[in-house]
């Protein structure tokens, strides 16, 4: 297994790439969180993370960020992502969820990835 870290270039920076996956990317929804999808050209994936204040003061929408890098560093799948960025925005839910739950919905949301993109491919 290669290194968990979340190097600067695995990480959606500019508001402008984040504006991308919202309008022209795929959602797909859970109750504690959104994930939008969209293929670059990089060869690797990216992720970013975003939460309004209805999650929660600000203590409590840092966590559930944090719970969330820490999810998608260790999730086993992440090297055959390929070149895809992501953006997961956190419902108002996800303030006061339990780690596990968070781990549960963006576990299936990110194993669904790779399925999403075939199906794009084959059409």
């Amino acid at each position: 297994m290669g290194s968990e870290r979340l190097l600067r270039r695995d990480r959606l920076r500019e508001r402008r790439d984040y504006l991308r996956c919202y309008r022209n990317g795929r959602r797909s929804t859970r109750p504690l969180l959104m994930l939008y999808s969209l293929p670059n050209d990089l060869g690797h994936p990216r992720l970013g993370i975003t939460a309004s204040r209805k999650v929660g003061c600000a203590v409590a929408r840092n966590l559930a960020k944090r719970r969330v890098r820490d999810i998608y560093r260790r999730f086993p799948g992440r090297s055959s992502l390929g070149g895809v960025d992501l953006v997961v925005h956190l419902q108002p839910a996800a303030g006061s969820a339990a780690f596990r739950d968070l781990q549960a919905q963006l576990g299936e949301l990110l194993a669904g990835l790779p399925r999403m993109a075939r199906a794009e491919g084959a059409s």
